[in-house]
């Protein structure tokens, strides 16, 4: 701890809040989207100009997550834009690394220092009093260097396997509903003339021997169990199972944080999920989240809650299956289709009644072989960016407190950056 200097945040930072300015959703509603618009927890909308260019920490001022802390509170932005007065905007002085302080204060525990109950608020004063440990500038710029490597590679992997995502959909737009699939020839069957026909059932016309059916005929689906609080294990982790909930779902990706744990004696063969099984929402409080879904890439054997059902397809349909779920359509018909009125919910036998287009075999085959290489490193991207997230929040405190040398650091992020 010799190296390290107790120092007040008033100590270490500019302070910019005068140059905030506050624009209603009116005032925004006809500008052009081009640069960022900040508040107290991220973007909230785009502008048409920018007051800041660079690189500065938005504290949140106000705001529930002040108290909860489920999002940092601390963010690092970069380039132009622009700031209302929900979040306040310092950068490093002089004598200190603006990335390594964003590092710094988001392992400060702000309540404390928080005012307010119906509306907490961090004001500017408790926030320049707040104290905190600080390396030289030295230590500061290397050991924010292997921070940021650490997360820069975790964006690189969501970016390719953003864009691995978007070539599986178009492929299945393409083919499955463009009806443009290689035919005998290699050439697009619909555009190429190929047969069409009606199918009553869906109500349009689909390629000839293509069949009309549901989500059962190529999946089966099977619901999460619900587990009291007696169940939730409070010790003797190894022989327990931890279980996903519908929280653990973001977009289409599905992470292993945040889980409970439940004894392994409690969990069934069939509630566990295995590579390429489908997790699905079934209930959630905002309509926007439920039918939620994302493929399970990873080893580790977990279960999942009953807000939840995991999809296993029959056959060769994984591939298939996965970017019905992920379509419009889908996301459509549930919008439509909702119980509920407080919390919107769906049954099993509605999902396993979905409509969708049955192909033939040899397409079903031929598509698995075009996308099989894109969700395999989507895997790979995906189960990296676990392991590096899990050595990034293990490093953070262990280097900030001294007990890790930025040496030791690098030894251990090169290894895990050479693992797939």
């Amino acid at each position: 701890m010799n190296r390290l200097k107790r120092k007040q945040i008033s100590e270490l930072v500019n302070v910019h809040n005068n140059k905030r300015i506050p624009l209603s959703a009116k005032e925004r509603e006809y500008l052009i989207k081009i640069y960022p618009y900040y508040g107290a927890q991220g973007i909230v909308d785009y502008v048409d100009n920018f007051i800041f260019d660079g690189e500065y920490i938005l504290v949140a001022e106000d705001g529930e997550n002040l108290r909860s802390n489920n999002q940092n509170i601390c963010n690092l932005v970069h380039g132009k834009f622009w700031v209302n007065n929900h979040a306040h905007i310092i950068n490093a002085n002089k004598d200190n690394v603006t990335k390594y302080l964003f590092y710094n204060f988001n392992l400060i525990k702000f309540e404390p220092f928080v005012t307010g109950s119906a509306q907490p608020k961090l004001n500017k004063e408790n926030l320049l009093r707040i104290e905190t440990f600080v390396h030289d500038k030295l230590e500061q710029r290397q050991i924010a260097s292997i921070l940021s490597a650490l997360d820069d590679k975790i964006e690189l992997n969501n970016k390719i396997n953003a864009e691995l995502e978007q070539m599986a959909k178009t492929i299945y737009d393409y083919w499955f509903v463009q009806f443009d699939f290689p035919d005998a020839n290699g050439k697009p069957y619909k555009s190429s003339g190929g047969k069409m026909v009606w199918n009553e059932q869906l109500k349009r016309e689909v390629p000839e021997g293509w069949e009309a059916g549901t989500l059962e005929d190529i999946a089966e689906l099977i619901r999460g169990v619900s587990y009291s609080k007696n169940d939730i294990a409070s010790d003797d982790i190894k022989k327990a199972i931890p279980i996903l909930r519908a929280t653990n779902i973001t977009s289409n990706v599905i992470d292993l944080k945040n889980m409970v744990y439940v004894p392994s004696t409690l969990v069934s063969d069939e509630q566990i999920l295995k590579k390429f099984d489908i997790l699905m929402t079934m209930s959630s409080g905002s309509i926007d989240h439920i039918g939620k879904n994302g493929f399970y890439y990873f080893n580790e054997k977990v279960s999942f809650g009953t807000f939840c059902a995991k999809l296993v397809a029959k056959n060769e349909y994984r591939y298939y299956l996965y970017s019905y779920m992920q379509s419009p359509f889908l996301f459509a018909t549930i919008r439509n289709e909702c119980l509920g009125t407080n919390i919107n919910n769906l049954n099993g036998s509605l999902v396993s009644g979905f409509k969708l287009i049955i192909p033939k075999e040899k397409i079903i085959k031929a598509f698995n072989l075009k996308v099989d290489s894109f969700f395999n490193l989507i895997a790979n991207n995906i189960k990296q960016n676990q392991q590096l997230s899990q050595l990034r929040d293990w490093l953070l405190p262990m280097l900030m407190n001294g007990q890790v040398t930025v040496g030791e650091a690098y030894e251990k992020m090169e290894r895990v950056m050479k693992m797939k």
